[in-house]
């Protein structure tokens, strides 16, 4: 490591405390670029920051820029991207004056539409290998300490976890248990950047088959394509003396995975939906991991008991009648702009975001019922969807087995009233 490419904090500060949003399990910092406010995941399973989605910013100065090729997980080929190095990164006060990046130009490569709000970029280990991150999911905090400063307090609940770090990247052991194999012991990528449970790579010499019940769905979206496979339940996941029953699991298919990588020992993934039920301290430079259950830790795992999802499709103008037009209330949430507009006759026109059916699962109760995928979402149980978060939308259409969904959505400019009852997706 070069001198300066480092994150450091202020002579004499042990920690920097930073608040994030927790958004479908991913934890969304605020990062300052060459003075550029910017949003990112914190992502332990990328080695260099990368920005994508920076239209909406004005100007952002790169400074030593350069053409190269990259290749991450999913099906397609590799992208171009600029790499860009001896950036100024700020993260409270936190900062790296000589920061590598790359900035990858797919339009395609964008996270905004499906978490809500916009999000610039990831960034991973540049952080982990600097401090200690101690991420309070409860509170919605992290603690970024100087190793050199470091003091662990002891907790009776705290389970001690080694690591292994290897190619920038941190690996956990446990075990699972699934069909009719028990606890089949499994090494994972500690990834913050993942919204899923667990990922599992399948290998039926090892034990890790896909169990019987399961369907075919989309996973997510890596920087080389999309990524398909089989969603499933596991009996349990350990990790050291915590057990995790009925986990929610996904098992990749390994074509649309990539080959880019050298998995090694790897056999999948744990991600941000059984990290949230820990508070975690990652702690690289000690090769070790603490983890204490939270209030999250006993929380039934969320399945998409209706099988739909949704994201935000740009803006959509809708008109209200008021009761006094004398001025215009601004509501909090402005994640994707909330202009409005008074007209004569007490009606005001607003421009709010618009919520579209993106993919439904086959067989599903919403696709049973008559649901397609581009409906536009107007309202679900009586309630206007425009003034609720995109994930409090996906809540209200899976919030409890057998409740009775009504969706009211805009299909070829007709209105279409829908219903459907929840029902668990494995029985």
């Amino acid at each position: 490591m070069g001198i300066g490419q480092e994150f450091n904090l202020p002579k004499g500060k042990k920690y920097e405390k930073v608040s994030f949003q927790l958004i479908n399990n991913l934890i969304i910092i605020p990062i300052k670029v060459n003075g550029a406010e910017l949003s990112f995941i914190l992502d332990s399973g990328v080695s260099k920051p990368i920005l994508f989605n920076v239209s909406d910013k004005d100007s952002i100065h790169l400074k030593n820029v350069s053409e190269i090729t990259i290749r991450g997980l999913g099906d397609g080929e590799p992208i171009k991207a600029l790499s860009s190095k001896g950036n100024f990164f700020k993260l409270k006060n936190i900062r790296n004056l000589n920061q590598h990046l790359y900035v990858v130009l797919d339009r395609e490569m964008n996270f905004s539409p499906t978490l809500g709000i916009p999000i610039h970029g990831i960034i991973g280990y540049d952080l982990f290998r600097d401090f200690v991150v101690d991420i309070n999911y409860s509170s919605r905090q992290i603690k970024f300490y100087d190793p050199e400063h470091y003091v662990p307090k002891s907790y009776k609940d705290e389970e001690l976890l080694p690591l292994v770090i290897r190619k920038n990247k941190a690996y956990v052991q446990g075990n699972v248990d699934l069909n009719d194999k028990k606890d089949v012991p499994v090494n994972l990528l500690i990834d913050t950047g993942s919204s899923d449970a667990v990922w599992l790579f399948p290998d039926k010499y090892k034990g890790l088959e896909v169990p019987d019940k399961f369907y075919d769905d989309f996973l997510g979206k890596g920087l080389n394509g999309t990524i398909f496979g089989k969603r499933t339940m596991v009996k349990s996941i350990r990790l050291g003396s915590h057990t995790l029953k009925d986990a929610k699991a996904a098992f990749p298919d390994m074509n649309t995975f990539g080959l880019d990588a050298n998995l090694g020992n790897r056999n999948g993934s744990l991600g941000g939906e059984i990290l949230k039920r820990f508070n975690v301290i990652v702690n690289y430079s000690s090769n070790e991991i603490r983890l204490r259950k939270n209030a999250y830790f006993k929380k039934p795992f969320q399945y998409n008991m209706s099988g739909l999802q949704i994201r935000h499709n740009g803006l959509r103008y809708i008109a209200d009648r008021i009761a006094d037009n004398r001025g215009v209330v601004y509501g909090s949430r402005k994640s994707f702009g909330d202009v409005q507009i008074l007209m004569e006759g007490s009606t005001r026109l607003s421009l709010v975001p618009e919520i579209v059916v993106s993919a439904i699962r086959l067989g599903s109760p919403a696709e049973q019922a008559g649901l397609k995928e581009g409906d536009i979402i107007l309202a679900v149980n009586g309630k206007k969807v425009h003034s609720y978060k995109l994930q409090e939308v996906l809540k209200m259409m899976n919030d409890k087995e057998g409740k009775k969904i009504r969706v009211l959505i805009e299909r070829y400019n007709k209105d279409l009233l829908f219903s459907f009852v929840l029902k668990k997706v494995f029985e």
